[in-house]
């Protein structure tokens, strides 16, 4: 039986702050040998998958009858999981093909530099963290966001039951803390509540220790670390860090401003397939599950499902409810920007309007 590699968390976390540091000098183009492998419809030896993307709600404009499909590319920041299923169901669905899409997804991994890939045309469309695009904006990188897929961060601590805690400052009264401090998450909570009464240990990207010792507490996504520990017969409980005030927009799609300029309705296609996917996902995710598990075979069957519920409720809201899946306001974008300024992680915030110009 397999269990999800908890290690992807800290891998992509490393990966990200390797990919920003190097924001302003954008890779040169990848071939498809070097870039990450593709949905196997082009290549018999790419395992990894494709996937699709979302903003506006504006009315589709129908496609020019008999006009061929426009191919695009998807670059995911990692594996074929859950957090993507909309994606795959946009494809499976026909959704993109509908808009006059031909999409194709390019799997991630650790040290793939999505926001690169983006800013210089290698792909037209990424994934990234709300965190990180405000963050290569500041830095000169020519991205947008457009469609954010988790209105809660997944990002948590996870403990012990046994241990009784009722909230991430509870965890913090005690014990050994596992968790990368430079990250903008473990700094914010670092200043609110600090870490003086636990040992903060460097975060190993697995749940051995965890289910070892129970004092031990870790930093985790809320669909994957606490899976893994519970079948592993473990006690976990996960608080998220959102509920502290830290909740910046997850698995937000992105796509280059000068696409933008020159073809704004493919993107707003774009957007509207990637929306109805999501909601064929939540509706049933079974299909693109499958699709993915094969693409993904460290996770099992068993695991997709769980990790599918689990984040149900980080994607669907009240307001998503109100105003469509994926959406995004500027009220929260200057919430994160704010206190990435506070955190000394930006010196300065780039202006919200702009950043969010492909979503008006």
């Amino acid at each position: 039986m397999h269990f999800p590699d908890s290690r992807r968390l800290f891998l992509r976390q490393l990966a990200r702050l390797a990919s920003l540091a190097a924001v302003p000098l954008l890779a040169p183009a990848c071939s498809r040998s070097q870039s990450p492998e593709g949905d196997g419809r082009a290549s018999s030896a790419s395992p990894q998958g494709s996937a699709p993307a979302a903003p506006s709600q504006s009315a589709p404009a129908a496609p020019a009858q008999n006009a061929p499909a426009a191919k695009v590319k998807l670059a995911l920041n990692w594996v074929p999981e859950p957090e993507f299923g909309g994606f795959y169901a946009a494809r499976e669905s026909g959704a993109f093909a509908k808009e006059g899409l031909d999409v194709e997804i390019l799997g991630g991994g650790a040290g793939v530099p999505v926001v690169q890939m983006v800013a210089g045309g290698q792909v037209d469309f990424g994934i990234s963290g709300a965190d990180e695009v405000l963050t290569a904006r500041a830095r000169g990188a020519d991205v947008l966001p457009l469609f954010a897929v988790f209105q809660t961060s997944p990002q948590a601590i996870m403990t012990h039951e046994s241990r009784g805690a009722k909230s991430i400052a509870d965890i913090l009264k005690s014990g050994t803390l596992a968790i990368e401090p430079g990250l903008p998450y473990a700094a914010y909570l670092k200043k609110k509540y600090g870490f003086n009464k636990v040992k903060v240990v460097p975060y190993d990207g697995g749940v051995a220790r965890f289910v070892a010792d129970k004092d031990f507490s870790q930093q985790c996504f809320i669909t994957a670390e606490p899976i893994a520990a519970k079948r592993k017969g473990s006690d976990p409980a996960a608080f998220l860090v959102a509920s502290e005030g830290f909740n910046p927009y997850v698995v937000v799609v992105i796509t280059r401003a000068a696409l933008w300029k020159e073809n704004p309705e493919r993107v707003r296609a774009f957007v509207r397939a990637t929306r109805e996917g999501w909601r064929t996902y939540l509706q049933d995710p079974t299909r693109s599950n499958e699709i993915m598990a094969k693409l993904n075979t460290s996770m099992d069957a068993e695991t997709f499902v769980a990790a599918a519920e689990a984040q149900r409720p980080l994607i669907e809201t009240t307001e998503t409810k109100e105003k469509g899946i994926g959406v995004m306001t500027s009220e929260r974008w200057e919430t994160l920007a704010k206190q990435l300024v506070d955190l000394g992680v930006l010196e300065k915030a780039p202006p919200i309007d702009e950043v969010l110009v492909a979503t008006r």
